[in-house]
């Protein structure tokens, strides 16, 4: 081995420091045993470390006792080499082989050699660190001194080449699976994962590891990680890792996604290798250049990349670019590849027009979706003949294909110069006058001509624009293709619109029953300016967007009674707009037909009767119950109130008192009260107003404790249940019981339960117990005396807890609970 001493650590110019590490007597650490036998100057003791980590060796069991010169060389050698950074210029790379015993005779001692290198590319000078197989600067001999120079000049490279690389995988009898060897190693560069490359010896999966490290784009070579032999695999994190056959391969199920194995010595291989399509037309086109031919393309690749290419599918453009100006043939993937790349390779300069030309020539069967591209590509490189060239080709077939409605169709671009389009005009008249057959056709012509900028002669728009027009009408259920181009092409093209509008007044006027003209294609076709001076056709167009726009459908209606001068609809407009099995106006559209109506326009028969059905329609959220009394709020203003039927007057009232009295009572017994309707005698508001309201309000109010506790069981079974709910869950809380809260607790205490289900039975009697085992003696008093005057034992019972609780001794509670028709703790209730 060659070197020299270094300037300093600081020292200019890119270098190799070197770095010895084995089981010997003299090292760094002062005493016998594995650790650095000798450093060049300047290695920091992270690098230090992480030779520490890598350079771990453990042979093949067969092996272990190796001695002799002919056995050790028998042993796998370990290359590994691991990149570090941001940028990955740091690298390390050591040698890692088996020397048997170490000084005390043991068996399992191996060498390990590092070069270290903190500008790995320019310190070897494009050498890759798999190049380094088999290189002369490798040793095993311990060093007498523990200071080693570094290296100024390349280490020199191993037997291993391109063109050696590939004659031993072509004679492999597995080297056809190199392709997705390439592909697992792509997808580990992705997504962090590594790939298992098992063979007969560390040497063939050396070639392996240098077919792969041929193939990468070089910035991605220089990135890979890879030991060319591991014993115990699921103990590496690299991207490539080797090992030979009697390893250790064994994978926990955890562990199995991120490994992906290649057992080329007994020919076992992963089902698939899944990538993105970009990165498998990169690998697809690597294997047609092959290992031995690649160098020089990724050579002539430099002269197409931008610099920012970092991911796989990055190289893909450029790598074909390179392929194509090399004479090399270009599959279907590689040629999208380069027309989606080139519109954006401004850095390319003339470079571009050149491959546009090269792709153009070379490839004559391309669609015409690739050859505009390539036209655009053409112009923007500023080929002027290759762009006139392609678009002359292209007309023809654009105008035939937009005509036809196929998938190969275009939206065609604005044709600039005077002599391509005059010609264009005569093609697109002579197609209409001979080919054109269906009313598509013909509409996707007009579509053409207009985005192409044709300047066709204004009678024969106003003729294809009318011959559209009656086409339209005479076929209404035509495709939904057909409705979104004749929506387009009457935004475009006004003559179709005035040709549409001509064309339904005389339908509506010569024919009876067309009145749903408008609800099948002129509603989406003419715009309402259009029709400004047509009423007739007003009111229907408007009728047709209420169907197609129901959220609109009161401003609608509204702007149809100013065309007709009414204050209020009539019964037959109302159910033209709304065509429910039922009709009703929502909440929402019940209050805007209040707000808009004039007064006069409630006393119109079926305005009242649809606002009553608004009050009285189901009610299914509190959202819903704001606006129905939002509407009742709007409806008993005196001038819309005198309108009503009386039904709708006594509704709205009805249901503005009880929201009222939900605000205006004081106390929860008597707002019961006044929810004490029989459930089949509510309509919707009442029912949602106790369902959603009354509760909680009730909740806020003290209650009378004989009253509430003698009202109780007339609630209903619903309020009921919910009212003995929520008190059982506020007597449960902890905290100062104020006197809303005790007046609840208390009343609930109190109520008597002969005729209540068991659920409400078992609800009173946890009140009770609760209060009773937890409240404060205070709180206990209070509740003795709040209930004495309704129901005597109980009040015994809290009396005898408070003493109890004060005293300390239960038993009195318990004499005086025994006596109860309720149990304390446990047992059935026996009722009252």
């Amino acid at each position: 081995m060659t070197g020299q001493r270094a300037p300093g650590p600081g020292g200019a110019g890119a270098h190799f420091q070197q770095m010895y590490y084995t089981s010997c007597e003299h090292g760094l650490s002062g005493f016998s045993g594995f650790q650095f036998n000798a450093v060049s100057g300047g290695v920091s003791a992270e690098t230090r470390h992480a030779v520490e980590a890598l350079a771990g060796y453990e042979p093949p069991r067969s092996l272990v006792e190796s001695e002799t010169p002919e056995q050790l060389d028998r042993c796998p050698v370990n290359l590994c080499y691991r990149p570090y950074g941001p940028d990955r210029h740091a690298a390390t790379v050591l040698c890692v082989r088996y020397v048997g015993r170490d000084s005390a005779r043991r068996f399992g001692n191996y060498f390990a050699h590092a070069l270290h290198s903190e500008d790995f590319p320019a310190a070897g000078r494009g050498l890759l660190g798999i190049e380094l197989w088999d290189s002369p600067v490798w040793t095993r001999r311990v060093s007498p001194t523990t200071d080693i120079p570094v290296l100024v000049e390349p280490p020199p490279r191993g037997p291993l080449g391109p063109r050696a690389v590939h004659a031993v995988l072509l004679a492999h009898p597995h080297g056809g699976r190199l392709p997705d060897l390439l592909a697992a190693v792509f997808a580990a560069l992705t997504d962090h994962g590594s790939v298992v490359v098992a063979d007969d010896t560390t040497e063939r999966i050396a070639h392996w590891f240098a077919a792969v490290s041929y193939l990468l784009p070089p910035r991605l070579a220089r990135r890979l990680s890879f030991a060319t032999y591991v014993f115990r695999p699921a103990r590496s994190r690299l991207h490539l890792i080797g090992t030979l056959p009697e390893a250790q391969l064994d994978f926990a199920p955890d562990e199995e996604d991120a490994y992906t194995v290649f057992d080329f010595a007994r020919g076992r291989f992963p089902a698939d290798v899944p990538l993105e399509p970009a990165v498998r037309a990169l690998v697809e086109l690597l294997t047609r250049i092959g290992v031995g031919s690649v160098r020089p393309v990724w050579a002539w690749t430099r002269d197409f990349a931008a610099g920012g290419e970092e991911k796989p599918q990055d190289w893909h453009a450029p790598l074909a670019a390179a392929a194509l100006s090399g004479g090399i043939a270009l599959a279907g993937a590689d040629v999208d590849a380069l027309l989606g790349w080139l519109p954006g390779a401004a850095h390319l300069g003339p470079r571009r027009a050149q491959l546009a030309a090269d792709l153009y020539r070379g490839h004559r069967t391309l669609d015409d979706a690739r050859l505009t591209v390539l036209s655009d590509i053409a112009k923007a490189a500023g080929d002027t003949a290759l762009h006139q060239e392609i678009e002359g080709k292209l007309h023809e077939s654009r105008m035939r294909a937009h005509m036809a409605g196929g998938e190969d169709a275009t939206e065609p671009a604005r044709i600039v110069d005077p002599e391509v389009r005059a010609r264009a005009t005569a093609l697109w008249e002579r197609l209409l006058a001979t080919e054109v057959t269906t009313t598509r056709q013909r509409v996707r012509l007009l579509l053409w001509a207009d985005g192409a900028h044709l300047a066709p002669p204004e009678e024969v728009l106003e003729r294809e624009a009318l011959t559209v027009a009656r086409a339209l009408l005479g076929a209404p259920s035509s495709g939904a293709r057909l409705r979104q181009e004749a929506e387009d092409l009457a935004g475009r093209l006004p003559q179709l619109r005035e040709a549409l509008a001509t064309a339904v007044q005389e339908a509506l006027q010569s024919r009876d029953g067309q009145e749903q003209l408008f609800s099948q294609f002129p509603a989406a076709l003419l715009r309402e300016r259009d029709l400004s001076d047509r009423p007739l056709l007003l009111e229907h167009y408007w009728r047709s967007r209420a169907e197609r726009e129901p959220e609109r459908t009161v401003e609608l209606m509204f702007r149809i009674l100013g065309v007709r001068g009414r204050a209020a609809p009539d019964a037959d407009l109302l159910h033209a707009l709304w065509r429910h099995p039922r009709p009703v106006w929502t909440h929402d559209e019940a209050i805007e037909v209040a707000g808009g109506l004039l007064p006069e326009g409630f006393r119109a028969e079926p305005v009242g009767q649809w606002l009553d059905r608004a009050v009285n329609q189901p009610i299914d959220d509190e959202e819903q119950l704001d606006l129905c009394l939002r509407l009742c709020e709007l409806l008993e203003a005196p001038a819309r109130f005198a309108g009503l039927p009386p039904e709708a007057q006594r509704r709205v009232l009805t249901t503005l008192e009880l929201d009222a009295a939900l605000r205006t009572t004081r106390e929860a017994t008597e707002l019961a009260q006044v929810f004490a309707i029989q459930e089949a005698d509510m309509w919707a508001a009442p029912h949602a107003l106790k369902r959603y309201r009354l509760l909680p309000a009730m909740l806020r109010l003290p209650a009378d404790i004989g009253r509430m506790s003698a009202r109780c069981p007339d609630f209903g079974h619903s309020l009921l249940d919910r009212y003995l709910r929520a008190v059982h869950r506020a007597a449960t809380e902890t905290g100062r019981v104020d006197d809303v809260r005790f007046s609840h607790v208390a009343a609930v205490a109190a109520v008597r339960t002969t005729g209540l289900v068991q659920a409400h039975r078992d609800l009173v009697d946890a009140v009770r117990r609760h209060t009773g085992d937890h409240w404060r003696p205070a709180d206990l008093e209070r509740l003795e005396r709040a209930v004495q005057p309704h129901h005597a034992q109980l009040a015994d019972y809290y009396r005898g807890c408070a003493e109890a609780r004060l005293s300390g001794a239960r038993k009195v509670a318990n004499k005086v609970s025994s006596a109860l028709p309720f149990r304390r703790r446990s047992g059935k209730s026996k009722g009252e």
